[in-house]
């Protein structure tokens, strides 16, 4: 029974890291893996949102917050994608399967996948954005009947910096789903669109007065993705960005994460683009 308690105590407290096991590390690109995780009981399950984050702890080096990029719903196993650029990215990198590593989440707000239903439904990833994303649309398919056209733009630096490679095969192939990849740089052997993500707005099959358009990715992308999604037509109400930046607690104690009148953290990381438009065009000096 004491040992019961100390688990739900230790599951109920926010600041308080929950160890989980490493069941699978793969590697993405050259600086980019994910990680597979499942608690130590076994019948302890994770249920997150799309677009939700954890904080995760690497013992002896430091916490930091990255976007949960695994299925809803298996709840059983517990799904990060980052990019080891980092003190603690460097270390999780370095993880091997039976390791253990801290979390504590999930955290934040969710993408408006319910609130899509009825709409098309625009999704644009910016190089590692596209790990957050993935759960939403994970979601959107398992349900596809409720949507109108579901598109997929995706853009990166250059053909080797292509995430999740054998599932966007697996996505262009689909007749209920359009997918299109562009790339910054491109080899001998890339066959495909070439420059940024936002070219690839003007050429996409959805009608923006129904549409609900979901965007994650460097900031600046984000600002010139929903310029022109505007363009088309997109209001900003029905524009949704993930501003992760900043986060330290998760919680909302720290203040690092705050952005304008929000914290990102506790308010987000998911806002519509008419909440933070003000800001995200605003110069600071």
């Amino acid at each position: 029974m004491v040992e019961l308690l100390e688990q739900r105590e230790q599951i109920l407290d926010p600041m308080r890291p929950e160890p989980f096991v490493i069941q699978r590390v793969g590697r993405e690109s050259y600086d980019t893996f994910t990680v597979e995780l499942a608690p130590r009981d076994p019948y302890r399950t994770f249920d997150f949102a799309p677009g939700q984050f954890n904080m995760l702890y690497a013992f002896g080096v430091g916490e930091i917050p990255i976007s949960i990029s695994g299925d809803p719903s298996h709840p059983e196993r517990l799904v990060h994608t980052t990019r080891a650029v980092g003190t603690v990215t460097n270390a999780m990198s370095n993880l091997k399967v039976g390791d253990e590593i801290g979390v504590r989440g999930p955290f934040g707000n969710e993408w408006p996948v319910n609130q899509a239903s009825g709409h098309d439904v625009v999704l644009v990833a910016g190089g590692i954005g596209l790990a957050p994303l993935r759960p939403a649309l994970y979601q959107v398919l398992r349900h596809r009947e409720r949507y109108g056209k579901v598109v997929l733009l995706y853009g990166t630096r250059s053909p080797e910096d292509i995430l999740f490679r054998s599932e966007l095969e697996r996505w262009r192939a689909r007749f209920d789903l359009e997918v299109y990849i562009t790339v910054d740089y491109a080899d001998s052997k890339w066959h495909s669109n070439v420059g940024v993500v936002t070219k690839l707005i003007p050429k996409a099959p959805f009608d923006p007065l129904h549409t609900v358009a979901m965007i994650c990715g460097p900031e600046v992308m984000m600002r010139f993705t929903a310029i022109e999604l505007q363009k088309r037509g997109v209001s900003n109400d029905n524009i949704y960005v993930s501003m992760e930046r900043n986060m330290k607690c998760a919680v909302g104690f720290c203040g690092h994460c705050q952005f304008g009148p929000v914290f990102i953290c506790k308010d987000g990381p998911i806002f519509t683009y008419q909440q933070v438009q003000s800001w995200v065009t605003r110069w600071v000096v």
